[in-house]
């Protein structure tokens, strides 16, 4: 039975990913359905403590992105996917999804900040105008306000997560 839940976790992260990439959105089309189909698995395979354990899933999913949505960080469907996560799964899972999303939500920022066309050109300014005092390598509202949809990261937290067994290495 531990195949239903696998399943309905990479279905919503597969779906979640090709929505997000195409149309940086993530559907409640898809996770409400997945929502509740976890609710309902969750207690007819553990019983009750499947249905607190997605619960609780749900809530520190939830609470993990509450305060970087609500500063403009990102979008709601981001925090949904993770809540979603976390009722499909465990707390535990969403957690060590959390500190994955992290991690590759950092790399994934780095790299894209490396590889605009301007970043290197503005990196040798601010290096060559230090002397004169500290110089921002971002200083436009534009540049500052580019995104990534970060539900490539929470994504590839969770695929993290689980084939690493929910180990946080």
């Amino acid at each position: 039975m531990d195949i239903l839940i696998d399943l309905l976790l990479f279905t919503v992260l597969i779906i979640s990913l090709f929505t997000d990439l195409k149309h940086r959105k993530i559907y409640n089309k898809v996770l409400f359905p997945a929502l509740i189909i976890a609710l309902l698995l969750q207690p007819m395979i553990y019983g009750m403590d499947g249905i607190k354990s997605s619960i609780l899933g749900l809530l520190l999913g939830f609470g993990i992105l509450l305060i970087p949505y609500l500063m403009g960080g990102m979008g709601a469907g981001d925090v949904k996917l993770l809540a979603v996560i976390g009722a499909i799964t465990s707390p535990a899972f969403v957690f060590a999804t959390a500190v994955y999303m992290a991690v590759l939500g950092g790399v994934i920022g780095l790299a894209l900040i490396i590889i605009r066309k301007d970043f290197f050109k503005r990196l040798y300014y601010a290096l060559s105008n230090m002397r004169y005092g500290m110089q921002l390598l971002f200083p436009n509202k534009e540049t500052m306000q580019r995104t990534f949809p970060y539900g490539v990261a929470i994504v590839g937290g969770a695929c993290l997560s689980f084939f690493l067994d929910g180990v946080v290495i």
